[in-house]
């Protein structure tokens, strides 16, 4: 699919779509000859995690560092619980 189905997909913009590329959340998808984003299905499983991950409370770079995990094949639920109870910390 395109920047634009994915965008009305995730319910993100293609300008937020392009800012977590950039940012390294989304893998830089392959293009057409003529220069148009591809995407696959496991890119908005991808951007699902991300949009759930903000609304408990994790940072771009928190999540980043979760995506990370779960691309080596590490399990990052430990570190999400880490992470999360730092957040609490905080707000206590």
């Amino acid at each position: 699919m395109k920047i634009g189905e994915l965008a009305s997909a995730s319910g993100l913009t293609a300008k937020t779509i392009r800012y977590y590329e950039l940012e390294g959340l989304l893998p830089r998808p392959p293009r057409t000859a003529s220069g148009y984003r591809t995407y696959a299905s496991g890119d908005l499983q991808r951007l699902g995690f991300v949009a759930k991950a903000k609304r408990i409370g994790l940072t771009l770079r928190q999540i980043k560092e979760v995506l990370l995990l779960n691309d080596r094949n590490e399990p990052p639920r430990a570190h999400v619980r880490t992470l999360l109870d730092e957040n609490l910390a905080e707000i206590d």
